[in-house]
């Protein structure tokens, strides 16, 4: 197992770290990292910070971050809490893709997955006052796309997509500054 910094106050395990740059279906401007994350609530700061870093690179402004980082956070709070059950034994996958539109994040847990219209509305009267339940509400008002998928091996995959700021441009311009 490797540990990486990314500049929090503790290095945190990672399970895998995986940068493929190609694969089928891909064009060759599309960027994606995979990240097994242990379950344990400190891979949630871990997460959000890979993901503001990725979100500072394709030039995302400060409240389009803000926003990513949010619903990475909550995602990955809901995976960690209520997919995986806090269970040591069990991971969560952190998939981010970059392509000449959008940002897409995909977050897996290996949970029984769930049925994300039977989740409770937060908006609801007899919701108001709870304390939890508002990640997903969340998680689609931040995000210009937001879907559940339950694949067949299992768990919960949460997909968030946002556009890239100014098109495609931004994008170009980020990747220049890599090289």
């Amino acid at each position: 197992m490797a540990s990486i910094d990314f500049g929090l106050d503790a290095v945190l395990p990672i399970q895998r770290l995986t940068k493929v740059d190609y694969r089928p279906g891909m064009t060759p401007q599309t960027n994606r990292i995979e990240v097994t994350l242990e379950s344990m609530i400190e891979s949630v700061d871990l997460a959000e910070s890979i993901v503001m870093r990725i979100c500072d690179a394709a030039g995302f402004g400060e409240e389009d971050s803000h926003k990513i980082g949010m619903s990475v956070r909550e995602g990955v709070i809901n995976a960690f809490h209520y997919g995986n059950r806090e269970s040591r034994d069990k991971k969560i996958f952190l998939t981010v893709e970059l392509d000449t539109e959008k940002m897409i994040v995909h977050v897996l847990d290996q949970g029984p997955g769930f049925v994300v219209e039977e989740v409770p509305d937060p908006l609801s009267e007899e919701n108001l006052l709870r304390t939890s339940g508002r990640g997903i509400f969340l998680m689609r008002a931040f995000m210009d796309e937001f879907a559940v998928n339950c694949p067949p091996e299992g768990g919960a995959e949460l997909v968030m997509a946002k556009r890239l700021p100014g098109g495609n441009g931004d994008m170009r311009k980020a990747r220049e500054k890599e090289s």
